[in-house]
Parts: structure tokens; sequence; C-alpha cells
């Protein structure tokens, strides 16, 4: 347990709105070895993330512009950038466990913010919230984390994303 988990059962407990919240992750939260790993750590056991249903960003590519030191190197987030598309799984999270989300992915860090993607999912379009680098913490100075790439592949792998798109990450990992 670290001090953010004292911070995001607050959070939790403050929750109003009791609205789900749609969550597309495309990035190491579908590597389900690694993203148990962390719950562990991190004392959220009660927190299981659902199945969720493969989906597609519409209009957004990956950028890899977070410098970590955790990952020993950058690792992705999410560029405006019309045509493009970013796969990954839409999953409906219950409004109390949104905080849990936020930790992982790193906005009580100042890593990350919270940004609105078209996604579509079974054919229809809906919009949902997705995470990307903070832009006071972008950079792309530095090589992209060969950790994070093979943790992202495999999330993809596990996640049953388009054998092309799993490609594209790999060769977009060598330039």
């Amino acid at each position: 347990m670290d001090a953010h988990y004292t911070q995001v059962m607050k959070a939790r407990e403050a929750i109003v709105d009791t609205q789900p919240r749609l969550y597309f992750a495309y990035s190491g939260v579908l590597d389900r070895v690694e993203f148990e790993k962390w719950r562990e750590e991190h004392s959220y056991e009660f927190f299981i993330l659902p199945e969720g249903q493969i989906a597609e960003a519409k209009d957004v590519d990956l950028i890899f512009d977070f410098p970590s030191r955790w990952w020993g190197g950058r690792v992705a987030g999410l560029a405006d950038r019309p045509g493009a598309r970013v796969f990954g799984r839409l999953f409906e999270i219950p409004a109390v466990n949104w905080p849990v989300v936020q930790h992982k992915e790193g906005v009580v860090t100042g890593m990350s913010i919270e940004r609105t993607v078209r996604v579509v999912v079974d054919g229809k379009e809906v919009e949902a919230t997705a995470f990307t680098t903070s832009p006071n913490r972008a950079s792309t100075q530095g090589a992209i984390s060969p950790r994070f790439i093979a943790a992202l592949v495999r999330g993809a792998e596990q996640s049953g994303l388009p054998a092309d798109y799993i490609a594209e990450i790999k060769a977009r990992a060598l330039v």
C-alpha cells in the first residue's frame, strides 16, 4: 500500500454520481499479469477489471511521449490524427471504482490526464474516457521502452486485438 491508496479511497468515498464510466484501455493495463501484480501491490484486491469488449478508437494514434523511469524508456499516450486508429478494450467501470482506474493510469501522480475518445464497439460509436500523457510531462527524447513494448504486445495479444495492429506496434517500436 502506498500514499496514493489513501487518496484513492477518500475519492471513492466522495463519489456522488453513480453512473458507470466507459473506459477505453489501450496500454499496459491490458497485460493481465502486470495488471494483477499492480492491483495486489497497491491493495486493490477488491477491484476486478471486467472482461470488456474489443474497441477501436477513431482519429487518434499512439505516441511514445512519456519518459518513464519505471519502464526504462518512453511509453505510449494518444495523439489526435485524422484517419488513424488505436485498438484496445472498452470497459464499463462502476463510478465508485473510477479513482482506482485513475491511479492505475497515472492521474494521481500527474503523469496522465483524462481525454474523451470516439470508439467503435460492436459496430456502434460511443464516447469513452482514455488516458494520455499530461502535456507538461510529454517528451519524445530518449528511446522507447522495450519492456513497455513487450507488455503492450502481450496485452494486445491477450485481449485478442487484430494481428495487423499488433504487428504495427512491433514495427513502430523499432523506429
